[in-house]
């Protein structure tokens, strides 16, 4: 090598077999969420989070959820959790009523039309799911991450 040659580093990977595919999987799910997302705003006006919010609601004990515990199921703190809710009431999907055992607590209701949309939702939600988790992996994804998602496929009605 000259004086004056800048030698180039070597790419070399830090990420071992496990974190490797751990990155993939977090790319994959990425991939699906973002993609699912786009669809159901496309086609419907709604966000992922507020059709994962409509779906708890409408399985939930008298189709209602405190807000902390529909923060916790949704994974969003109750501060967004109850902007959700106010964005999901303005459509007229959800209702808030107050926990008459404390007076404090506040839940949220979904009403007969977000009941009615989460129902026709449904199938065609879980078609799209079905369809994104059962997309052949890349040629770049590791042998690991592939047995993981041939698994998923395998277990996908």
């Amino acid at each position: 090598m000259h004086m004056n040659a800048i030698a180039e580093p070597e790419e070399v990977s830090t990420l071992t077999e496990p974190d490797d595919s751990w990155a993939t999987v977090v790319a994959t799910v990425s991939r699906i969420e973002t993609s699912l997302n786009l669809w159901l705003s496309q086609s419907h006006g709604l966000g992922l989070t507020d059709y994962r919010a409509l779906a708890l609601l409408s399985e939930a004990p008298d189709r209602e959820l405190r807000i902390s515990e529909l923060a916790t199921r949704i994974g969003l703190n109750q501060s967004s959790t109850t902007r959700l809710v106010g964005r999901l009431e303005l459509k007229g999907l959800v209702t808030r009523d107050t926990c008459p055992e404390d007076g404090r607590g506040v839940y949220a209701v979904i009403t007969e039309t977000g009941l009615d949309l989460t129902h026709e939702l449904t199938t065609s939600y879980s078609e799209k799911l079905t369809k994104l988790l059962t997309t052949p992996p890349t040629a770049t994804t590791s042998s690991t991450a592939n047995r993981a998602f041939r698994t998923i496929a395998d277990l996908t009605p």
